[in-house]
């Protein structure tokens, strides 16, 4: 993988953007504050509801629609990271950390029942 950025990765930075401007709008102005203004269990309803959408159409075999869902999965989960006060910077940098090590050897790591490790560096 390439560390060059692609058209994607620019509306992946465009769409954390908006979605982070969203954050203390007014809920009549947009569909993104209007979730904001009803909490993170409303973000966290639609994640569900679109994880279901893709489940079935991947089990279904609809290619268009995998990814049609899974970009409204990808759209509510970074509507969520906004809503915490991070983006899919802080994703890509968790991805970074684990790359190259096996997803076995990275559960070993984390503390059995502690926190995960700090995104922003801070307490």
């Amino acid at each position: 993988m390439s560390d060059a950025a692609t058209p994607a990765d620019d509306v992946f930075a465009r769409l954390s953007a908006t979605l982070a401007g969203r954050r203390n709008a007014d809920p009549a102005s947009s569909y993104t504050a209007k979730l904001y203004a009803h909490g993170p269990d409303s973000i966290l309803k639609k994640i569900g509801e679109e994880s279901a959408e893709l489940i079935v159409a991947s089990k279904d075999g609809q290619r268009d629609s995998i990814v049609h869902e899974a970009a409204d999965v990808i759209f509510h989960v970074m509507a969520l990271l906004a809503f915490h006060d991070l983006s899919i910077d802080d994703v890509r940098r968790e991805l970074a950390r684990r790359e190259g090590v096996s997803g076995i050897e990275e559960k070993q790591a984390r503390p059995h029942g502690g926190p995960r490790p700090n995104l922003r560096g801070t307490a």
